[in-house]
């Protein structure tokens, strides 16, 4: 299938709100614990909890776990990493979670990074053309055969992760829209311009819930250190016109502070509407604490009333 062809028709994207939650936390979490969380940040108001795929927790698993322990919110994958599993497999989950909680679910698909895949994952996996990759994942998603229950309905909804023009170009053409990471306003505007007006954006913005910018200098950097060396954010970040020099040393303060929004809840409110206006959808909140296994629920608890009224 070439990108100009449409892909095969899908169920309707999740009513994921205005404002979701991303987080890592969710992984260190014991199960029941995991559960007690999903249910009160569902009760707070929350449009839709997103989380990622690396070492820790299988994301559909991790998915259901979230949808079966709250009534309402929506959960969407930031992403499931397809060389976690086949096309056919991928298929085959989605379907399922789409099936046990109609209009909850949305899948993020993603290509990781070179050190994670020949990295962590045994095998002899080499990661090469990523775009090239993702284009013939998509083609096997939309080829897999599904025989039960249901397989006669529309595939699931997916957006891909996205950060520079030709994957961005890929999830416009055989995807809902694009899943972007650690990015800025301006990225969101550019993002905009190449997927259209029709297609959906879901926007990632880090923040720091503090006055005080040694704090939030520190969770920045904290936050951005394992990103730092991984190609695919260096090349985004200086596409935007951050230098070499930003990247290096942990990051420099103008690196920190165009990623990682900090202030009080009406700052971090404003910088959430300015990546609406740059034409994001959904913005996706990942409050940060001192390291990423740290629950932010104070923080998200205090952010709910000045980001979902």
């Amino acid at each position: 299938m070439s990108d100009s062809t449409p892909a095969p028709a899908h169920s309707a994207l999740p009513d994921l709100g205005r404002v979701g939650l991303w987080t890592s936390a969710f992984d260190f979490l014991p199960i029941a614990q995991l559960r007690e969380t999903a249910a009160e940040l569902d009760e707070l108001g929350y449009g839709a909890l997103w989380f990622g795929e690396t070492v820790g927790r299988e994301a559909l698993t991790q998915a259901l776990l979230i949808l079966e322990s709250a009534p309402r919110i929506p959960v969407a994958t930031g992403i499931a990493n397809l060389w976690a599993r086949d096309a056919v497999a991928m298929n085959g989950g989605a379907r399922t979670l789409r099936d046990a909680h109609p209009g909850r679910f949305l899948l993020g698909l993603g290509v990781s990074h070179a050190p994670l895949v020949e990295g962590l994952r045994p095998g002899g996996n080499v990661y090469d053309k990523p775009l090239s990759l993702m284009r013939r994942y998509l083609d096997g998603l939309d080829s897999a055969l599904y025989f039960a229950a249901g397989g006669e309905q529309p595939r699931p909804p997916r957006v891909l992760a996205a950060l520079g023009p030709r994957m961005l170009d890929l999830a416009r053409d055989r995807a809902e829209g694009a899943h972007t990471y650690l990015v800025t306003p301006q990225h969101t505007a550019d993002a905009r311009t190449i997927l259209g007006p029709d297609k959906y954006l879901a926007v990632e913005q880090g923040a720091v819930l503090t006055t005080d910018r040694e704090t939030a200098l520190r969770r920045g950097r904290e936050h951005l250190k394992p990103y730092l060396n991984l190609p695919n954010y260096r090349n985004n970040w200086l596409r935007l016109g951050l230098t070499e020099a930003d990247l290096a040393d942990g990051g420099s303060e103008r690196l920190v502070d165009a990623l990682v929004v900090w202030g009080d809840e009406a700052t971090i409110r404003a910088r959430v509407d300015e990546q609406f206006a740059a034409g994001a959808d959904h913005v996706c909140l990942q409050v940060l604490g001192e390291s990423m296994v740290d629950l932010t629920i104070e923080d998200w608890r205090r952010l709910a009333p000045a980001l979902l009224t």
